[in-house]
């Protein structure tokens, strides 16, 4: 009994497949539909009928009751079953079809009557509304049973109320007529029906197709793992519909956007306003694992188009990614300039081997003198103009990379920069990319050359990289600055071309600008300014970490990246023509 009844209650219930239970729905909507129409009309039905019948019988009566010679008759014979009236009213009767015509004189008594009998006596229902001169519409019983009857006032040639003419119809008739339309009606009904019955099997059908013959139950549960999955994992998820309007977002699009519940139902453009963030996922950037910043996020952003005209993109953070990967490339800066510090080191020490093996004593004691300077007045030189140590030590790791690219790599003779910086560790990003870029610019072109400028303007930060390169054509001096856009070949940890994207919005954010020109004599100049980038000094003295001005001079215009041959300086060229003043 107990392994029977869950399949005894399964077959009694509704079917679980979609199709089968809304066919069985849109099939029971329209038979009620059906049966509904049919009552309603039926109702009233009975109504007009009863109606009909009682202006069909007064109709007759008013006729009867419109010939002269019937109230003169009345008025000169006495009631009989032979007299006049009684014939006129058969007559009228049989060719009107009606149940019964009675005509009566002004105290009710019959003058004319279906069974000959009831001549001569009082009438069974109250004439005196016709005698009283109304016209009579009514449904009552009397002699001959239930009708509808139409009773008028009888009168002479000069208008006097002589009697009433009373028509009857029989209402079995009326009945009849009532049982012989719903025939017809329920054909109707069942044509309607079928019709029903088909466009429900149609829409059960496209439904299923939809549904893919699932039942109520699967979706319910899809769609409950459809928001668990959404919300649960750790990538972005944005729908758009056909129009462009943000459909739905899950628990981490909404993270990584910085945007909320209110923007599901509204352009890209209105919740997220213009930028290369909403232009991605708008696919007005087409391609794949395409860059963005939002705020302080680095994204990868891909888009997919679906089927109903919208689509769906999906965005991945790659803020640690990115940060990870710079501390790479620092670390592959370290060890370049480490590289380059020993191989400058191993050509000294060449050198200075070759001069002891010549027994060249007094020159290898000048040559020491002279590696042991450059390398003093390098870090002095940096050191003296650019008192915040991040950046300083950033510049003298750059100048030995510098060196060994071939590239000179030089202070302006106005940088000049005190220890008053708010955010160094911003700074160190946006000098270090710039000086990045001028470096890959500048290498391989004939007297390769790139000058750095940084110096203070108040609280103001300005500063100022120029290199001998090619230079960024009028057309591209804001698109250089766009997220993803580069010209060099992807490096080995993710995609290049957010390098200037962050400086501009490192720029921006401390509510400064960064932009590119044509420096003088050729190549780029990126310029970046930085108000309120410096405290308040600490007095109206002298600013701190200015140079001493016994060296200032000599230091104007001084290369700071010892680029030159060392070897060469020793067989030779014993000092620069900035060493001898």
């Amino acid at each position: 009994m107990s392994s029977t009844a869950p399949a005894r209650r399964l077959r009694l219930g509704l079917p679980r497949r979609v199709f089968s239970q809304v066919l069985l729905m849109q099939v029971a909507i329209a038979a009620g539909v059906a049966v509904l129409a049919t009552g309603l009309f039926l109702a009233p039905l009975g109504d007009q009928l009863d109606d009909q019948a009682m202006r069909r019988a007064l109709a007759i009566a008013q006729t009867t009751a419109a010939r002269p010679q019937l109230a003169a008759d009345l008025m000169a014979t006495e009631p009989s079953p032979d007299g006049p009236v009684q014939a006129e009213a058969e007559r009228i009767r049989e060719a009107s079809g009606a149940e019964y015509v009675v005509v009566m004189d002004r105290d009710g008594v019959r003058w004319s009557h279906t069974d000959p009998e009831q001549i001569g006596e009082i009438v069974s229902t109250d004439p005196s509304g016709a005698l009283a001169g109304r016209e009579v519409m009514q449904i009552d019983d009397g002699t001959l049973g239930r009708s509808a009857r139409g009773k008028v006032p009888l009168r002479d040639a000069e208008g006097t109320i002589v009697g009433a003419v009373s028509v009857g119809i029989e209402y079995d008739s009326v009945r009849a007529r009532l049982v012989h339309a719903i025939p017809g009606l329920f054909a109707y009904a069942g044509a309607a029906l079928a019709i029903g019955a088909l466009a429900a099997y149609l829409i059960s059908r496209r439904v299923q197709r939809q549904t893919r013959d699932l039942a109520f139950s699967d979706i319910s549960a899809l769609l409950a793992e459809r928001e668990a999955m959404l919300h649960g994992i750790r990538e972005g998820v944005l729908a758009l519909d056909r129009d462009g309007r943000v459909r739905l977002l899950n628990d981490e699009a909404r993270r990584l956007l910085g945007i909320g519940d209110e923007a599901v139902g509204r352009s890209l453009d209105e919740a997220l306003g213009a930028g290369r963030t909403t232009d991605v996922l708008a696919g007005r950037a087409t391609g794949t694992d395409l860059l963005t910043v939002r705020g302080q996020r680095v994204l990868v952003a891909n888009r997919m188009p679906t089927e109903d005209g919208g689509a769906v993109a999906t965005l991945r953070d790659r803020t640690e990614l990115e940060q990870l990967g710079r501390e790479l490339d620092s670390t592959r800066g370290l060890i370049d300039a480490l590289r380059a510090q020993d191989h400058e080191h191993a050509n000294h020490m060449h050198t200075l081997l070759g001069l002891l093996e010549l027994e060249l004593y007094d020159e290898a004691v000048e040559f020491v003198g002279e590696v042991v300077g450059d390398h003093r007045a390098t870090s002095e030189q940096i050191t003296e103009r650019i008192r915040e140590p991040l950046l300083a030590a950033l510049l003298v790791g750059k100048a030995s990379v510098a060196a060994e690219r071939g590239v000179a790599l030089s202070l302006s003779a106005r940088t000049l920069l005190p220890d008053r910086l708010i955010d160094p560790r911003g700074l160190v990003t946006i000098v270090g990319n710039l000086v990045d870029n001028a470096l890959d610019a500048a290498a391989g072109s004939p007297h390769a050359r790139v000058e750095v400028e940084l110096r203070a303007e108040g609280r103001t930060a300005v500063l100022r990289v120029r290199d001998t390169g090619p230079g960024v054509p009028p057309e591209r001096r804001e698109l250089v600055f766009a997220d993803g856009w580069s010209t060099k070949e992807p490096p080995a940890h993710g995609k290049r071309g957010i390098g200037l994207s962050l400086v501009r919005r490192l720029a921006e954010r401390q509510g400064g600008s960064a932009r590119v020109t044509e420096a003088a004599g050729g190549g780029a100049e990126f310029t970046v300014v930085l108000p309120e980038a410096l405290a308040e000094a600490a007095d109206r003295g002298p600013v701190q970490g200015s140079p001493r001005p016994e060296r200032g001079d000599r230091l104007a215009s001084e290369r700071v990246d010892g680029s030159e041959d060392p070897p060469q300086r020793a067989g030779g060229a014993a000092a620069t023509e900035e060493e001898s003043r």
